[in-house]
């Protein structure tokens, strides 16, 4: 990691906790953490280097052979099903010159270096180095792609770059009971997602996500009335829990986004009344969030590529067959249109609220109380900034040059 940035200090950590209290007293998180250069080099490690990252589902790699490829923070990483039908994650870069072993998706034998041949398998083991039988001590047998750990959770592939991290699922318990009806490992995905780049900061859009506060106002009109502002609430989350969630109650019973305002796909059959008469909002921070309605379940994986840019995978899960019902492609066009509508006016925020966090007028807001969501958020980033800081200083990375806090 890069020495301790310079304008980070134990007083910008300490001003931090201003952003955990409650909704009612709570500041939002100093500007600088959505545009710094220097910040950015901080949090990859304090969240992306030890914390479960959404890089895809189960049914992208659903046969031995099958792999696609992501990066995250920088890193390429293939993801792949292996002839003993465990998914594997691995680091794409190959061990020799660095030349990535895979690109895009498709299904292999192994993955094979374009530029120097070596040949490794679906475990990441070189099993082929040509003409290296007169380098000194190389060992075939000790040289593979690192791997990272997985795991599975409702059908989505996490990885770990720490591999003494503590499993996920258990952290999860809370959110999973709450959409535990969706039933999101058996759902029908529909592939492959849709992937965009973004100028503007990975907690921007995660923001947007979980924001109910703007929905009646930003959104306003035929295509998202039903879902008002004034029914949002918020489930408390646990302080150890991996995830927190946003519920927000509808005018009436599978809402759907499209101009007749009701579900046009088959809705999702173990929903319960409940269930069907609210849409809700699950986040796993940093990387997914799940906006889920009766009849679709949108789901977003973030991925930062530097301190104001992002990239997005968008995704979609219907219930299991729906895709064979008739006019399935034609209700899908409704939905799609009109969410397309609502997404291209978050877009448009996103990047003014980006440009504005540059401002030396931006400041640190409070919150209405519509937007309980980024207090939950706040509190799963800042005890891990926090702690990554402490440790950080325990390392004995050089003194800041200046102290100022970004108050």
């Amino acid at each position: 990691m890069n020495p301790r940035p310079s304008f980070l200090s134990d007083a910008f950590f300490d001003g931090l906790s201003r952003s955990m209290l409650g909704v009612e007293a709570a500041e939002t998180l100093p500007p600088a953490c959505y545009t710094d250069a220097d910040f950015y080099e901080f949090e990859k490690e304090a969240l992306f280097n030890h914390e479960w990252l959404c890089v895809g589902r189960v049914d992208w790699v659903k046969e031995p052979g099958d792999f696609f490829t992501t990066r995250i923070i920088g890193e390429p990483i293939v993801i792949t099903r292996n002839r003993d039908n465990e998914i594997k994650a691995m680091s794409a870069v190959c061990q020799h010159r660095a030349m990535l072993v895979a690109e895009g998706r498709g299904n292999t034998r192994g993955f094979v270096c374009p530029y120097h041949h070596w040949v490794y398998s679906l475990n990441g083991d070189l099993v082929n180095a040509p003409a290296m039988e007169r380098t000194c001590d190389f060992d075939k047998k000790a040289v593979k792609l690192p791997t990272f750990k997985v795991e599975i959770w409702l059908g989505f592939v996490f990885i770990n770059f720490d591999a003494e991290a503590p499993p996920l699922a258990p952290r999860l318990e809370a959110v999973e009971a709450a959409i535990a009806n969706y039933d999101l490992a058996n759902a029908e995905g529909l592939s492959p997602p849709m992937t965009g780049q973004f100028a503007w900061n990975w907690k921007v859009m995660f923001e947007n996500n979980n924001d109910g506060y703007h929905a009646s106002k930003l959104h306003r009109g035929p295509l998202h009335d039903f879902i008002p502002s004034e029914l949002c609430s918020f489930p408390e989350a646990g302080a150890g829990d991996a995830g927190f969630l946003r519920f927000n109650g509808t005018l009436h019973a599978d809402v759907s986004f499209n101009p007749t305002q009701k579900a046009v796909l088959p809705v999702f059959p173990k929903l319960s009344e409940t269930d069907r008469n609210r849409a809700t909002f699950a986040n796993i921070p940093p990387t997914l969030s799940l906006v889920m309605t009766s009849d679709m379940v949108i789901y977003l994986i973030l991925r930062p590529t530097g301190p104001e840019t992002m990239e997005q995978d968008t995704g979609l899960l219907v219930a299991p067959g729906a895709t064979e019902t008739p006019g399935f492609e034609e209700r899908l066009e409704m939905i799609m249109t009109s969410a397309g509508k609502i997404i291209a006016q978050d877009m448009h925020v996103d990047e003014l609220v980006q440009q504005g966090l540059r401002s030396r007028f931006a400041i640190r807001g409070r919150y209405s109380w519509q937007e309980g969501a980024q207090v939950q958020f706040n509190r799963w980033l800042t005890p891990r900034y926090q702690r990554a800081w402490t440790a950080l200083k325990a390392a004995g990375a050089p003194a800041p040059a200046n102290e100022e806090a970004a108050a």
